[in-house]
């Protein structure tokens, strides 16, 4: 079992298996009679790592056994119970534990991660709003018709109002815009003179929402002042796109400055409670009541001073932060109704609570748990579900780098036209697919292997179809600001699905070649959420042209030579296959059956040591073989962005609760959301006074 020696932090995760089993063998965690799991750990564990001073891979066991105390806590120990239940441990090349022991050893560390994690829950550190959230929490706050800034990390723009989540249903052609890769579909409605501050980007492996990627640093805090007044102070912050005007900002034209004073603290009341998410209490409404005041015992009338106190709403920590509030117990307790709220809302809208989440919370009726089913189904059908499908989706498909792809344009210029690229309508598909998937409430399996897709003409031109003549008539209108796609069954299952689109063929190939060790990598973190450890430094990358003496060979062989040390065949052996297995499809994500050298390709392997497969059909039915693996990995990915952090070793439990719960229902993506909203980790808190800021403090 030597395997993970090779890598460091793999080390640290299989130093801990003979204290782990051996601390379930103590405590008869799987047996009555633990002889049966120390039999097991001395049979294929301490031998090569500290028995008789055998310490394979720099690897000493024998100081665990005795520190065992908090093994249940370890990160590792989520990887280990996988690799131990997938088969991956031991190596194929050491001692096979027998299906029964296996299961056992399975048993036994799943019982000890479930006692861990019933006495914590990850904690969600506090963080700013990402400019995506900031757009959308200014937009409802002040309920405006346009945006605040144009934003190009929403890669997909709707024209002519298809997104009806209510409906259930997408139509049959739907006309969209593409906009990272189009100036075009920059213009749109916005306030003027707004500039947007820097776009965060999301975490290796994660999200752009992660609390430990957003910062304030003065200078950012600075900043946000100066957006909030650019915000007010826009030409166009008028009552034309302002929906709030007449109840919040339009002038009373009262004389008696004690009745003035009066509406003031009225009108704040609410927009506050909506701000700051929760109600504000008397000294925080006098406080800005008296702002106010003070703005217009200078001189200021009484809309610009409501402006300017608007202004300073939407710089306040209370309103860019996003936090629970600070505990003083030391275990885990549940949110209260504002903190659920606020979490709800920025899970599926990423954005502020509304009227009705709010009234429930005040209610404390929020937390009831048919109460909050019946918010999720309300906000699942409402349109600024839109958000969520702008957010979460191109993050999970990394789809940010078909942004940066550039196929070679004297083998691929097809791929080119005008001064666009065949990129602006392929990672349409991937998302228009994603979109249909959850307002149709389908299985996740869709994205595995779909019975449908959605495709431009242009698109198809692409893939190569045959196109009839009345088709193509109808597939007229795919110009630059507005494309138009159609709903089209797949009956090839080369096509459908997330993992054989030309949007991920593309953005995993070099400008030369198509790279099956990237697109492994790809596989194996999108679609099961196991990324592999990055490659050693001083490994060469494969050039895009082959040397001379390797004209002749597949990309396989030419690979074969580069993979040959011992550090690297552990993670290879699991890419390899992944990668391979697309082989058929080129750089752009066209169908192929051999290489230019005119060798045919060799895509055959085998998945997980388990399921073999001759074709890419074949390849989807392994994976589906698989489909619970890949429903816990995307649960990881949705839970991870819904409490955005990255998840722990005591979200594990919830994950695999999740999971099985959509899997009962034909593993549809509704069933999955609402479990994650209505699990522990979500519902949650633990003790956030040791790693938050006095908010008061900050403000004042």
């Amino acid at each position: 079992m030597a395997i993970f020696s090779t890598q460091l932090s793999s080390v640290f995760r299989y130093a801990g298996v003979a204290a782990v089993l051996m601390l379930a063998a103590q405590n008869g965690l799987a047996d009555t009679h633990p002889e049966p799991i120390g039999a097991i750990v001395r049979d294929h564990c301490v031998q090569c790592h500290g028995q008789n001073g055998e310490v394979n891979g720099d690897v000493d066991l024998l100081p665990f056994v005795g520190s065992v105390s908090e093994l249940g806590n370890q990160s590792w120990l989520p990887d280990l119970i996988r690799v131990v239940e997938s088969g991956e441990m031991p190596p194929p090349d050491e001692s096979v534990i027998e299906a029964e022991d296996r299961a056992k050893l399975a048993g036994a560390l799943k019982q000890l991660l479930s006692q861990a994690s019933a006495e914590r829950v990850g904690h969600a550190p506090v963080r700013r709003m990402n400019r995506f959230q900031y757009d959308n929490a200014v937009r409802d706050l002040f309920q405006l018709n346009c945006v605040v800034f144009s934003l190009p990390e929403r890669m997909m723009r709707e024209h002519k109002g298809y997104f009806d989540p209510a409906s259930g249903v997408m139509p049959d052609t739907v006309m969209v815009g593409s906009r990272p890769l189009g100036k075009s579909q920059m213009i749109e409605p916005r306030l003027q003179g707004v500039a947007p501050f820097p776009q965060d980007l999301r975490a290796e492996h994660g999200f752009d929402n992660r609390g430990d990627h957003l910062s304030l640093s003065p200078l950012l805090m600075e900043a946000f002042l100066t957006l909030g007044q650019s915000v007010t102070q826009s030409p166009d912050f008028t009552a034309k796109r302002v929906g709030i005007w007449a109840e919040f900002f339009a002038d009373p034209n009262l004389s008696d400055d004690a009745q003035r004073r009066e509406v003031v603290r009225q009108r704040l009341a609410p927009f506050l409670t909506s701000a700051f998410r929760r109600p504000c209490d008397d000294a925080m409404l006098d406080r800005y009541a008296k702002f106010v005041d003070a703005q217009i015992n200078a001189g200021l009338g009484f809309t610009e001073a409501m402006k300017s106190v608007a202004a300073a709403t939407i710089a306040s920590p209370r309103f860019l932060y996003i936090y629970d509030e600070a505990s003083d117990k030391e275990g885990p307790e549940p949110l209260d109704d504002f903190e659920l709220a606020t979490r709800l809302s920025f899970f599926l809208w990423g954005s502020l609570p509304d009227e009705e989440l709010l009234r429930l919370a005040s209610q404390h009726r929020l937390t009831e748990p048919d109460v909050l089913v019946g918010q999720v189904d309300r906000m699942l059908s409402d349109k600024k579900l839109k958000r969520f499908c702008d957010s979460f989706p191109a993050q999970w498909l990394q789809l940010e780098r078909i942004v940066s792809a550039n196929p070679d344009p004297e083998r691929f210029p097809k791929f080119y036209y005008a001064k666009y690229r065949n990129s602006m309508h392929m990672m349409v598909e991937p998302l228009l697919l994603f979109e249909t998937v959850l307002i149709e409430n389908l299985p996740i399996t869709q994205f595995i292997d779909s019975d449908f897709t959605y495709r431009s003409m242009l698109l198809r031109d692409a893939y190569r179809e045959d196109v009839s003549p009345q088709d193509r008539k109808q597939g007229r209108g795919n110009d630059v600001m507005a494309l138009t796609f159609r709903r089209l069954p797949v009956t090839d299952r080369r096509q459908g699905g997330v993992i054989t689109n030309a949007a991920v063929m593309t953005m995993t190939s070099g400008p030369q070649r198509t790279q099956p060790i990237t697109r492994g990598s790809w596989l194996l973190t999108v679609i099961f959420n196991e990324p592999p450890k990055p490659p050693p430094a001083d490994v060469p990358p494969l050039s895009e042209e082959p040397k001379a003496d390797e004209a002749q060979m597949t990309l396989r062989e030419r690979l074969a030579l580069h993979r040959e040390r011992a550090d690297c065949r552990g993670c290879h052996e699991k890419i390899d296959p992944l990668g391979f297995a697309l082989e058929n499809y080129d750089p752009i994500g066209v169908w192929r059956e051999k290489y230019e050298n005119g060798r045919d390709v060799d895509m055959a392997d085998t998945l997980f040591h388990e399921h073999s497969f001759q074709n890419v059909i074949e390849f989807k039915d392994a994976l589906l073989a698989e489909k619970d693996r890949f429903t816990q990995g995307f649960t990881r990915h949705l839970l991870s962005f819904a409490l955005a952090r990255e998840l722990e070793s005591s979200d594990v439990t919830a994950v695999q609760e999740i999971a099985a719960a959509a899997a009962a229902d034909d593993y549809r993506i509704g069933t999955l959301i609402r479990n994650v909203v209505l699990s522990k980790p979500f519902r949650m808190k633990m003790n956030p006074s040791h790693h938050q800021d006095n908010h008061d403090q900050r403000e004042n």
